[in-house]
């Protein structure tokens, strides 16, 4: 009403015709479809558009043009904290927020003493919440919508709440859902999350669709979206004469239905084809892998080469490159007595694509996926040996 009346006042000074109204579409042309009992991850910029898309899907928001079919109780974790009184105990508010999210007063009596341990806020049930940590809180709130049982789940951004070791807890509680059969979506910006949990993934960038298929093949391009080295010139420069060229890569073993896919462990075959015009004695190889920061991963060189005219092909096997998973380029070149023939960033960039085993939090994950084992052993004190004695220095 205020909107209304400010114009009606502003109309008699207003020269000329007015402006037509501005229109923004958050989402446009989206269409795709998800069977039942598939984890299909949601990626993309803060602001393309993952967000509205669960609000449409959650039916909170009506869609402008076209339409949703959905078959199935649909359970939403949009928001964590929607429905919290900070007045209300935390007991209370279990009930209240689990209401709203959907479930029975019969339901959340079921699943609370499991709501309660997940949380881990045993001891302060019965404070208000307004005396709650900001982190208590967040705990909470997603331990009563992890215990959501729909069809369907739509999870936005949520796994990434409280502190490590609750961090710990809520990504096994996904790993639990996913295992049930249920259909989730998943939005979230930390990539081996959406790893280590879907199959499918889609990339929504400016309200659209940009890509969408396989997990590894959309994570990866969405990240090597990112890839810009410090110079894009000197990036994309060729160095070296015309004489001697490096025409393609692959790798050779183990055999990938894409050539630049790294997707298992162990022994690994790198093949650089190079054309060579002119007899090359004394030759120089250098190889150095990158990361999509443009930060030196490895390197090395193989000297004494005696290149004959024609095609050759030159491999490095590795006994084992664990890599974090992500976007990685090569760069290889070809001297002689100080001159290079060519020096070229391989194209395609390289896409390893292995089963995250490292640490559930991204900033701990390093740059190594190494494959581990841990064991543990009860020792009793004669297996260990004599114990050394303290000794409690005296002071005058």
């Amino acid at each position: 009403m205020r909107d209304v009346f400010m114009r009606l006042l502003k109309a008699p000074f207003l020269r000329g015709e007015p402006r037509a109204p501005e229109h923004f579409w958050a989402l446009r042309d989206v269409s795709f479809d998800v069977q039942q009992g598939e984890v299909v991850g949601l990626i993309g910029r803060n602001g393309a558009g993952k967000t509205t898309l669960l609000k449409l899907l959650s039916r909170i928001t009506r869609p402008t043009e076209g339409y949703i079919e959905i078959r199935g109780r649909v359970g939403s974790l949009l928001e964590v904290g929607t429905g919290f009184h900070p007045e209300l105990t935390g007991r209370e508010n279990i009930y209240l927020s689990g209401a709203i999210l959907g479930m029975s007063r019969r339901e959340i009596g079921n699943k609370h003493d499991a709501i309660v341990a997940f949380a881990g806020v045993e001891r302060f049930l019965d404070t208000p919440l307004k005396h709650y940590s900001s982190g208590m809180q967040m705990r909470l709130a997603f331990a009563v919508a992890a215990h959501l049982e729909p069809e369907i789940l739509l999870v936005d951004e949520v796994l990434a709440v409280g502190d490590l070791e609750f961090q710990k807890r809520c990504l096994g509680k996904m790993d639990e859902v996913t295992k049930t059969g249920r259909t989730i979506l998943f939005v979230s910006h930390q990539m081996n999350q959406i790893r280590r949990l879907c199959r499918r993934c889609i990339w929504i960038d400016d309200g659209r669709i940009r890509c969408a298929g396989s997990m590894l093949e959309v994570v990866s391009a969405y990240e090597a979206s990112f890839s810009t080295p410090p110079s894009s010139a000197e990036y994309h420069r060729r160095e070296g004469t015309r004489s001697t060229r490096f025409l393609s890569w692959r790798i050779a073993e183990p055999y990938t239905e894409e050539s630049n896919v790294l997707d298992s462990f162990g022994s690994v075959t790198f093949e650089f084809v190079l054309g060579v015009n002119v007899d090359i004695r004394g030759g120089v190889n250098g190889i150095a892998l990158f990361n999509s920061d443009h930060q030196l991963i490895w390197a090395t060189s193989v000297s004494r080469l005696e290149l004959s005219k024609g095609l050759h092909a030159l491999r490095f096997k590795l006994p084992s490159l664990p890599l974090r998973p992500g976007v990685y380029h090569w760069q290889v070149s070809i001297w002689e007595g100080g001159h290079c023939f060519d020096q070229w960033t391989c194209v395609p960039d390289m896409i390893v694509g292995t089963k995250p085993v490292t640490h559930p939090h991204e900033e701990w994950q390093g740059l190594l996926n190494l494959p581990w084992e841990f064991r543990m052993e009860r020792q009793n004190r004669s297996e260990r040996g004599q114990e050394p004695s303290l000794v409690n220095p005296q002071v005058d």
